[in-house]
């Protein structure tokens, strides 16, 4: 029986994504979109900066990637009279039940956007990056489908492009190479693979990261900095690194600044076959992966690192605020999977509303993570003076946070186009989610005061702020089930 499933857990981007099984058949070409495309390369594409490369097997003969770049120009009125962008508006929703990904950013937008392109070359696959949308002004539509002719390939269609009033700037993308969600099922199925999946705070300047890896922690201090395994570059403030390994080594990674400069602080990690540490990273500390550390890391018992090492160099990525921060492990993730069946009761308007609230909330639990960290100094050293006007704004934040919460859950209500039971169902998850998010807060103070025998203050009417939302929520819910049974 198919179903719809879409959780409130909505990621901090600017863009609508539809995921569906990429498996189901039959499948077909986007023929609107395909028309569209090659319409506007035709009358507006140019010669200079076109791709074109075909890459088949060397035994069958037969196409595992495939890529065309074309970019256009043409002056504004020209383009307005051809009705060619309003072709793309209009074309791309149209073909849109065809794709398991569809996307729309609009101008103004700060999210960047990159496809992976893999090939198989006949043996092993290899990954390249390929820049879509580069630039704030530009407005971006992009659809991804499974290949009718062989269902490894993904085929994915993309426009971006920018005006300044009199001149119109784009790119038309259409690529075919093997499908991410095969590739990374490959590596989620390697018992020896290592990954890690990086992203960088969009107010640092972070361009590159070397990679290095050493037997054990004594050989690792000892390491020199030019003795790295692999230099990773960070594109649209994510990086990611995989290598394959037969027993645990301890790791390191260490900035490399735009203009060169090696940075004198790093972070030293357990690299742990067959395991993923995901790691976000600021201006001077880094939200580090909280269960990873727990289970094979360096709350483990089983860490290769010393208690020097686990600090880094000069406690510039010390662990001074890792007892006061809310588990990095609550994020608002957008996860939207739609059967072809079911996906016209979520119209693409009411997407996009409830994606722009949903990016509100996950911003807000950011910041007030964020917050946290600030008392982590009163913390360690048990001084918790001057600490009101921290807390006192981490109680505001909160209070905003589920505001905007009860904003999202009044707009899923009162949406018709919506079936009774995936209003249930999505509102239900998001109750979830948020009283989750306040829970761990709560247990923050129950560990100070398992710690401190008492709670300062300022603190306690924290707690009570935090106490008040989660009642408040537990009851909002019990009274929506009943009101929507």
């Amino acid at each position: 029986m198919k179903r719809l499933f879409i959780m409130l857990l909505i990621a901090c981007s600017t863009i609508i994504t539809i995921s569906a099984d990429p498996s189901a058949a039959p499948q077909k070409k986007p023929e609107l979109v395909i028309f569209t495309l090659n319409a506007i390369t035709q009358k507006f594409g140019l010669n200079e900066g076109q791709v074109y490369s075909v890459n088949r097997n060397p035994n069958t003969g037969i196409i595992e990637s495939s890529i065309k770049i074309v970019p256009f120009h043409c002056s504004a009125n020209r383009i307005k009279n051809d009705n060619v962008l309003n072709a793309v508006a209009i074309n791309f929703p149209q073909n849109e039940p065809l794709a398991y990904q569809f996307l729309h950013v609009q101008p103004g937008s700060n999210e960047m956007f990159s496809l992976k392109v893999i090939n198989n070359n006949g043996s092993s696959p290899t990954q390249s990056t390929q820049r879509i949308r580069t630039n704030k002004n530009q407005e971006m539509w992009l659809m991804c489908c499974k290949n009718p002719e062989n269902p490894q390939l993904r085929d994915a269609y993309a426009i971006v492009w920018e005006s300044d009033g009199v001149d119109v700037y784009g790119t038309v993308y259409m690529i075919s190479s093997l499908r991410p969600d095969i590739y990374a099922k490959k590596l989620e199925t390697s018992k020896n693979t290592f990954r890690i999946e990086g992203r960088v705070d969009a107010n640092i300047k972070d361009s590159l990261y070397n990679i290095y890896i050493a037997e054990t922690g004594e050989d690792l201090a000892n390491i020199g900095d030019d003795d790295y395994v692999a230099c990773v570059p960070v594109v649209n403030k994510r990086f990611e690194y995989q290598t394959e390994l037969d027993h645990p080594v301890a790791g390191r990674l260490r900035c490399i600044f735009p203009d060169g400069e090696l940075c004198s602080a790093w972070i030293n990690l357990d690299f742990v076959p067959g395991e993923t540490y995901r790691i976000t990273i600021h201006n001077g500390y880094y939200d580090e992966d909280r269960d990873y550390e727990r289970r094979v890391g360096r709350y483990s018992g089983k860490s290769l690192l010393n208690d020097k090492q686990k600090r880094g160099i000069d406690d510039v990525w010390g662990e001074k605020y890792v007892d006061v921060v809310v588990d990095d492990t609550t994020t608002i993730d957008s996860v939207a999977i739609i059967d072809n069946a079911d996906a016209e009761a979520w119209k693409l308007p009411l997407k996009i509303k409830l994606e722009s609230k949903m990016m509100t909330i996950k911003t807000g639990m950011e910041t007030i993570k964020t917050t946290y960290q600030l008392l982590g100094n009163a913390y360690e050293t048990k001084n918790f003076s001057g600490t009101n006007k921290t807390t006192a704004m981490i109680a505001k934040q909160n209070e905003t946070l589920d505001a905007n919460f009860q904003d999202v859950v009044k707009t899923i209500k009162k949406s018709p186009e919506v079936p009774l039971k995936e209003k249930v169902e999505v509102i239900s998850g998001g109750y979830k989610e948020i009283l989750k998010f306040y829970t761990e807060q709560n247990q923050l103070f129950t560990a100070m005061t398992k710690e401190l025998g008492s709670l300062p203050k300022e603190f306690e009417k924290l707690q009570k702020v935090i106490n008040k939302l989660i009642e408040k929520n537990m009851n909002d819910m019990s009274k929506m089930l009943t009101e929507m049974k």
